[in-house]
């Protein structure tokens, strides 16, 4: 099962520094990888629309007449009100949202492990060890992964099959 420490001693491999074995230890590997964690791994969540992060909600009304995004959303991908901060104005009782949502470390398909590690190595990387040219090495790496884990999480759904349309009916 994959840890927080798992992910950060990943990156901090990809950088050539030593793993950590706790994330409250006094040393500044452990110490940026607390502090940055939980932004870094948020935000490279909520870029895209990641099929395993993606969830559907049921939203009823408060009794402000506003609808509230669930906590652990990053980001709306559908709904159809207006979102104002954590709130939703839409003249409906009942609104279903589309969203990403955080997703522990141990739900992390392997594809968006390696993009994780590479992001993370990237932020460690001026603090840590300030070589630019490291840095450009892993943003580039960052963007060809970033790229295969889009591709591959875009094609790991398998297609419905169309029932009923006179076209493809006609053919047969």
């Amino acid at each position: 099962m994959l840890t927080k420490i798992d992910l950060c001693s990943m990156a901090l491999l990809k950088l050539g520094e030593a793993p950590i074995q706790s994330l409250t230890d006094d040393s500044a590997s452990a110490q940026l990888s607390r502090t940055l964690f939980d932004p870094v791994i948020d935000s490279l969540l909520a870029s895209h629309p990641w099929r395993f992060a993606t969830k559907t909600y049921d939203l009823n009304k408060t009794t402000d007449g506003d609808f509230v995004i669930p906590s652990d959303v990053l980001r709306v991908i559908k709904c159809s009100g207006q979102i104002v901060g954590n709130l939703i104005h839409a003249p409906s009782e009942n609104m279903k949202i589309l969203s990403v949502v955080r997703v522990a470390p141990e739900k992390f398909p392997s594809y968006f492990v390696s993009l994780a590690a590479t992001k993370l190595a990237m932020e460690f990387c001026i603090p840590l060890i300030g070589d630019q040219g490291v840095f450009r090495m892993l943003a580039a790496l960052y963007e060809s992964e970033m790229q295969s884990a889009k591709f591959i999480d875009s094609t790991t759904t398998t297609t419905t099959a169309i029932d009923n349309f006179s076209l493809i009916n006609v053919r047969f």
